[in-house]
This record gives structure tokens, sequence and C-alpha cells, in this order.
């Protein structure tokens, strides 16, 4: 099995106005790739993939909330810089040269050091590095280490912020000691019962449980061995807290989701039988499912319905049409409450791991690639017509599949969706998505 490579997350902190947003779009660039039928794009682009030299990751920002209270400041700075402790692998520490050190940093900048995570502190608004030396000086007394000066706006510095960030990030090569061990994300709404599924999976099979080192207060990791085989649970249970701002409420679950879903295979989404499907449910499957998880969506609070003979179609129809860009998820009703069909969660995970390690022979796919252009004759545009030479699987986890075509602009993407139905209908791949990688070649290439 091929070694688990983890994505880095970096994570920007700092206080209202001290231009967070605008580093955030300065790194992330034109790379924002907005997947048109995922709701899991958020219109304030809470985070980003990412890449500088030769490294990939995702980026965070954490916020951009203005209250009116200064305690209301710091108490949300404080949630702000302790969702970085508990996600982040390096976190950029913005401060803002005009306005010179203030109290709320000194107290952030407190916790940060605290928390022992790699900390680069980035002092922004520095339009003329020369002139403003010594105020930027000024930011050594934090604590934190060597100021690195910027200017978001200009687009000044970034490479030698990004150069210090990628210093921190963890050696990957190191992580290959869970290979065999699958990760499983639960992620969904508050209140929806992700704890109460991850304590009854783990109560039922009566395993010794083991918090793993550096995880967090919120998103604990816990080993579960069931049938043989290893699985580690991420509860992104958090929330536990009340907060008064929708909104940013609404912002830290996505934050916590995106972590969480980056660092398992696949993803269970739970959604509460009573509360139905929800665009907020399509806001989290899209997290997932932009990053190439499996999917497995489980209904809880099933026992809590009234049901008929058509209550499970219904339902199921329901979560088709809100979440119809994952058509592929499998889709699970059960109770954390009785432990109705838990046990069947853990079948449903073996299934779907193994369908996104599944790889198709090449001799395979090319005759299904054969049979369905004869089946449904492909596109064409002024005497060109699409010619799909060979396709061949490039990877897992998803499965990937690159296709030599003659003209790229004619794969639309309707052709694309039939393609992969015919390699659904063939080999299953419930719960994966499939990814395809589309490549031209000229007749005279081909050989």
């Amino acid at each position: 099995m091929s070694k688990r490579k983890r994505k880095p997350i970096i994570a920007i902190v700092g206080r209202p106005n001290v231009g967070k947003s605008t580093l955030f779009n300065a790194i992330a660039g034109e790379k924002i790739s907005i997947v048109k039928d995922t709701p899991g794009v958020t219109r304030d682009r809470i985070y980003a993939e990412c890449s500088w030299l030769n490294y990939d990751f995702t980026l965070i920002d954490t916020g951009g909330i203005e209250p009116d209270s200064k305690d209301v400041i710091l108490r949300q700075m404080r949630e702000q810089a302790q969702i970085a402790i508990d996600m982040a692998d390096v976190i950029l520490f913005m401060v803002d040269v005009r306005q010179g050190l203030t109290d709320t940093d000194d107290k952030v900048a407190d916790m940060l050091r605290r928390s022992g995570k790699p900390i680069v502190l980035t002092v922004n608004k520095v339009d003329r590095p020369l002139e403003q030396q010594a105020e930027v000086y000024e930011f050594y007394n934090l604590g934190i280490g060597d100021p690195v000066p910027v200017s978001s706006v200009n687009k000044m510095g970034l490479g030698d912020l990004l150069d210090e960030a990628v210093k921190y990030f963890p050696d990957t090569s190191l992580e290959e000691e869970e290979e065999d061990t699958v990760r499983v994300a639960i992620i969904g709404k508050p209140n929806v019962g992700k704890s109460s599924i991850v304590n009854r999976l783990i109560g039922e099979n009566r395993v010794i449980v083991s918090d793993i080192a550096g995880t967090t207060r919120d998103a604990v990791d816990t080993r579960v061995r069931y049938n043989g085989q290893d699985y580690i649970f991420v509860d992104t249970a958090g929330l536990r807290r009340k907060n008064k701002i929708s909104e940013e409420l609404e912002r830290f679950m996505v934050i916590r989701a995106v972590a969480a879903v980056e660092r398992s295979d696949i993803a269970v989404l739970v959604i509460s039988a009573t509360e139905g499907v929800t665009e907020q449910d399509a806001k989290i499957a899209g997290i997932a499912h932009e990053r190439g998880k499996a999917v497995i969506i489980a209904v809880n609070k099933w026992d809590a319905i009234e049901k008929d003979n058509h209550t499970t179609k219904e339902f199921t129809d329901k979560i088709h049409q809100i979440l119809s860009f994952i058509p592929y998820a499998e889709i699970l009703f059960l109770s954390a409450k009785t432990g109705q069909r838990l046990t069947k969660l853990y079948e449903t995970i073996d299934t779907v791991y193994a369908n996104q390690n599944l790889r198709i022979q090449t001799g395979v796919l090319n005759e299904i690639l054969t049979e369905a252009a004869i089946m449904q004759q492909p596109p064409s545009d002024k005497g060109r017509m699409l010619k799909i030479y060979y396709g061949t699987q490039a990877g897992v986890k998803p499965p990937t599949f690159v296709l030599f075509v003659n003209y790229k602009d004619l794969m639309h993407f309707s052709y694309q969706r039939y393609i992969e139905n015919r390699i659904r209908e063939s080999f299953g791949f419930k719960g994966t998505p499939l990814r395809f990688i589309i490549r031209e070649r000229n007749e005279k290439d081909k050989s």
C-alpha cells in the first residue's frame, strides 16, 4: 500500500485589520480552483490549496471579525489562536507595523509561545523596508523570533516569508507507520451526534483507546481495532462553547472540518435525521469532495423518525438532490443512541477503503473506453471529433485516470461524466470520487 502523505497546514492569525485576508489572497493568488458544482467552496474563501517551490500546503485564514468590545476581540483572538495551535503545522502570526505593538498582540503571542508550535512572526504593511526597520525591530519584544517584514498589498516579502514557513514542515517520510490503518474523519454540523457515534463504536468494541499525542482538545484521534483491522477516528466534536456570532461559528466549523479531512482517508458526514439534510451539510461535504476523499453519509437519529415504506427512499432522494455533487457517496441510516446499524458502518468503511485503493489494469480500462466511444459518439466541433487514444490509471486515493486525447477542448464535462459512469458501471468505486487528467497529443505523437 502507498505511503500516506499529509499536506501541511499553515494558519494566519492576527488582530482585526492587520491584513490577514490580503496576505491570504496574495499567497493563494489565482491558484484557488473554484469547482462550480461544489458548495464546499465558501464565498469568503477560508482556506486554499497552495504551493511554494516543491511544497504543497493548505493555507487557512482564521478570521476577519471585528467586534465592538476589546474583551470580545481578545476572546475571539484567543479562539482563533487556539484553532491555529490545534490544527496548524506552522502559524503565521501577523502584526501591523503602522499600529505598532499592542497589548492584544502580547497576549496572543504569549499563548502561541506556550503552544510549542512553530511561529513565523509576520510584520505587515512594511512598504519601505529600510525606513521602517526600527519599527519592525520593535516586534522582537514579543519574544517569538525574528520578525519577517512583508507588504501584503504590494506582495513584497512573500517569498522570504514562505521560505521561513516551509522550514518547519513536518517530515512526511516518517508518516508511513500507519499505512494499514484506515483514517476516518467524523464530520458534520454541531449537535448531530458525531461524538456519540465515535463513543458508541469504541464502547461496543471494548478496545483500549489511546488519544494520540499532538492532537487537539477538539479533534481527538482515537484508535480502534475491530475484526483485526485498525482504524483511527478523527472526531471534530469541538464547538462546545456557545458562540453568539453564527458566522464565526461556521468559520470555525469549516476550519476544523478542513483540518480533520486533510488528515483522513474517508470522511463520514453525519446528518441528523430529525433536522434533514441542509445547505450547511453540503458545505461540509464539499470540503471532502474537493480533497478527493471518499465519503460516507451517516444519517443519525434514525430511531427518532416515524417511518413508512417510503421514508428511506424519500430521505435518500433528498440527499441526492442537495448533495448532487457527490452521487458516489454511500448512505447509511443508523442510530448512535440505540446502536442500530453501527457495526454496518465498519463494513461500509472497509468497502469504501478497498474502492479507494482499487487499480484497473490498463488493458481493461482501454476496452471500457473503446466500448464507451462506440455506445455514445464523442463530442465534435467544426469538423473535429474527440478521439481518446489511450487511458491509464495514474494513482489511487482517489483513483486517478489519465486520458490521452487529440483535442483537449473537446472533452466536455458531460462526456467526461459519461466516461466516469461507464467505469463505475464496470467497477463500482462506491464511496470514492474519481479524478481525470486530460492530456492532449497529436496524431503523429501517438506512436
